[in-house]
């Protein structure tokens, strides 16, 4: 697939001119109140203020971005044009403090997970264009891995893309409860619990009507009784 880049970008690429950095940007949960937590790391030293480019609008927006190890490396991005889910990982430090935040302090389930990446001026170190947006999707996983002496340890994620969402079944049911969150005046389902107990009436018989299956796949429905005259009848029709 193509990848549209801006002007400064495809110049610097085309003078061989850049270092690529990647940013991660986790929105998490606090475990107490739910409220969003946002913390955003970068594959180089030190703390900055970077701009990307938003996702979901489009435009520019400048986060903190915490650096020093943090972030050490991210699997490679399958760039398609179709709607499969799509998988990475993501290396992080185990002993940073703001990583051990994240993960732990924080509730990471489902959190969603932004992956950028910025290409700077070796001269200047600085970005020459918004980090352009290369993933977004949900931690599927996590494993921290503590090792033992002179091994190496560290926090691996597993990330799915946003497409995973086309996937999931809905759990709603059809039932009025359910009909009355979508309007509250919507009475379509009122009588779904009941309707298949409901009695009608043929001539002076009463009770349910017994059906049978039909030869062309129909449901035939033959009730029988007397009519007002006394009169014996069995009749039937399809519905």
């Amino acid at each position: 697939m193509t990848r549209n880049l801006s002007a400064p970008n495809f110049a610097a690429l085309q003078a061989r001119a850049l270092v690529a950095r990647d940013f991660l940007r986790i929105v998490a949960r606090d475990r107490a109140t739910g409220a969003p937590q946002v913390v955003g790391f970068w594959s180089d030293v030190g703390n900055v203020a970077a701009s990307v480019v938003n996702p979901d609008t489009g435009l520019t927006s400048t986060y903190d971005w915490y650096g020093s190890g943090t972030l050490i490396e991210v699997s490679d991005i399958p760039l398609v044009a179709n709607l499969t889910v799509q998988s990475i990982t993501i290396r992080m430090s185990q002993i940073d403090d703001l990583v051990e935040q994240a993960v732990r302090l924080y509730d990471c389930k489902q959190a969603r997970v932004e992956v950028y990446r910025g290409l700077f001026d070796p001269d200047t170190r600085q970005l020459v264009a918004p980090a352009a947006c290369r993933f977004v999707g949900f931690i599927d996983q996590i494993e921290i891995k503590t090792p033992a002496e002179g091994e190496d340890g560290g926090v691996e994620m597993t990330a799915v893309s946003h497409t995973q969402e086309i996937t999931r079944s809905n759990p709603d049911t059809r039932s009025h409860e359910s009909q009355k969150l979508r309007h509250p005046t919507d009475n379509f389902y009122q009588d779904v619990a009941v309707v298949g107990e409901q009695e009608l009436f043929w001539g002076k018989a009463s009770g349910k009507i017994p059906t049978k299956r039909a030869s062309s796949g129909g449901v035939v429905a033959r009730p029988s009784g007397r009519d007002s005259g006394g009169a014996s009848y069995e009749g039937g029709g399809s519905r």
